[in-house]
């Protein structure tokens, strides 16, 4: 089996990316980088930098979010435990990674980020592969970690139309509080963006995980399907139903806030 670095496939990041204007309105594409003013070659090292720390910022997010989502379910912990655990690690890590990357962790949102009008498409790819990049790689450290737990996985089938709609809500209430707690003028510079999107997670896990698995991202859904908790069909189900969902949660906000650009 021939391994691949990791590094030819951030630069290709890199450079999907460059290709698009990168906005800098909001703290979804807030610019960031450590040279200081001192790189050798400009400007163009520079977002060369910014763009790497964006895309490393989503790897890592989305591989500590669904870490956790594998090893508490794999764990058996019941009851409150797991929603709590889910909710609690994508708080952290936006409060973590926000100022980099928005910390989206998620390709929902970073639709909901581009109807939205805060980021651009080459960005968008960049994101959507770190992010189930992140994702397969938490699943495979979860294999590993807890590979008897990982073997003794049981493909439950969940019912379609049920597990749609659920992804589909609660998928729109999480890009909808996104875009109203983080991108808003009206909420700039507040304290508490991160808690309210983890904890709309957690509401969502509660209310409806035990009919869709409560997924609520498409990157989730592939480490599930990586586990074998999901199947490759039902991946069609978690990509509609979220895209769908942070969308129109996207539309929602542009209609009710017409004055916030």
């Amino acid at each position: 089996m021939v391994h691949h670095s990791p590094v030819p496939i951030f630069a290709l990041l890199v450079a999907i990316v460059q290709k698009g204007t990168l906005s800098e309105r909001s703290q979804f594409t807030t610019s960031y980088n450590k040279c200081g003013g001192h790189c050798s070659d400009g400007t163009t090292h520079k977002q060369e930098l910014v763009v790497m720390n964006k895309i490393a910022t989503e790897f890592i997010g989305t591989f500590f979010l669904f870490l956790t989502i594998g090893c508490t379910v794999l764990a058996g912990g019941g009851g409150v435990i797991p929603p709590l655990a889910i909710g609690s690690a994508l708080m952290v890590m936006i409060f973590a990674g926000g100022h980099i990357s928005g910390a989206h962790y998620n390709p929902a949102v970073t639709l909901g980020a581009l109807l939205r009008g805060r980021t651009s498409v080459p960005e968008l790819v960049g994101y959507w592969i770190a992010q189930i990049l992140g994702a397969g790689a938490a699943a495979a450290a979860i294999a590993y970690l807890r590979p008897e737990a990982v073997a003794a996985i049981e493909y439950k089938a969940i019912l379609t139309g049920p597990a749609f709609l659920a992804e589909f809500l609660f998928t729109f209430a999480l890009v909808y509080v996104v875009l109203n707690v983080a991108t808003s003028k009206d909420t700039a510079g507040n304290s508490f963006y991160g808690l309210a999107i983890g904890f709309t997670v957690l509401t969502g896990a509660f209310a409806v995980g035990d009919i869709s698995r409560g997924a609520f991202n498409p990157a989730v859904a592939v480490g599930l399907w990586r586990l074998g908790i999901a199947s490759a069909g039902d991946l069609g189900l978690y990509f509609a139903a979220n895209l769908l969902g942070g969308a129109v949660a996207a539309i929602a906000f542009r209609i009710l806030n017409p004055n916030d650009p």
